[in-house]
């Protein structure tokens, strides 16, 4: 999917809504020159967190609502989805943001558990969840003994009734036994005005046990090091959570 095009297709064609991966998002924004898209009302944004710094660069730039969903194959797709709630004018600005890159309230007729004994693993169950896998002899690992579907996604409740995805269980950083979000650090590294895509990795560490590796992919032009990186960060997260090595790639590698 090519962003220019899209763009203009969206112009050319009067599309109200839109929906797609925060990649395809973020190369719209990237644009230097993009078409005015007036007919453009909401943006519907998922299959990887939402980068806050998207949600923002879409308000500012175009005036468009970015709307995150959350959902699995197993959920038909669709789990939740998040709109600011009915008391969004209580919130701080910073506040209101921070809530619309969560993953948002969970859809009628799903419900929902967190379960600290495992590590904060979100639970999910409902009339159109997923209750097995067809002849998969690791089936029985996917689902807790009284039918709940384990995602693998370590949650957190954010404003009462909002889900906020922390990491994969299999992606976080587990630092001298402490864990370490790659999902919040990438959402920061995003945030930088030359950053255009970013990726942490857990590298194993003799001390440690393993610390953050981040892979960054810079705009056009930019002109960014290690140290820019790490300083970036130092206002953002713990000193802690710091990756010592900062790798730059082309691009982050995708499975389509």
């Amino acid at each position: 999917m090519e962003p220019a095009s899209l763009a203009r297709l969206i112009a050319e064609e009067r599309v109200t809504r839109s929906a797609g991966v925060p990649t395809i998002w973020q190369g719209v924004l990237a644009l230097e020159d993009p078409p005015e898209m007036p007919a453009l009302e909401e943006v519907m944004c998922g299959g990887s967190a939402v980068p806050e710094a998207l949600i923002r660069g879409f308000d500012e730039r175009f005036g468009v609502p970015v709307v995150q969903g959350w959902g699995m194959t197993e959920t038909s797709p669709l789990a939740a989805n998040c709109r600011p709630p009915a008391d969004a004018d209580a919130l701080s600005e910073d506040e209101l943001y921070a809530l619309r890159a969560s993953q948002g309230r969970i859809q009628p007729l799903v419900e929902f558990r967190i379960d600290e004994e495992a590590g904060g693993e979100l639970h999910v169950r409902g009339p159109f969840i997923a209750r097995d896998y067809y002849e998969d002899p690791a089936a029985a690992e996917k689902f807790t003994e009284d039918g709940w579907l384990r995602t693998g996604d370590v949650a957190e409740l954010r404003h009462g009734s909002y889900i906020q995805l922390i990491d994969r269980t299999k992606d976080l950083v587990k630092s001298g036994g402490e864990w370490i979000s790659s999902v919040e650090l990438e959402n920061h590294l995003m945030a930088h005005p030359d950053v255009l895509e970013a990726a942490v990795v857990a590298v194993p560490d003799e001390r440690w046990g393993e610390r953050p590796c981040a892979c960054v992919v810079t705009r056009d032009g930019a002109s960014l090091d290690a140290e820019a990186v790490r300083g970036f960060l130092a206002d953002r997260v713990a000193k802690w959570w710091l990756p010592e090595r900062v790798e730059f790639i082309d691009e982050v590698p995708k499975t389509s």
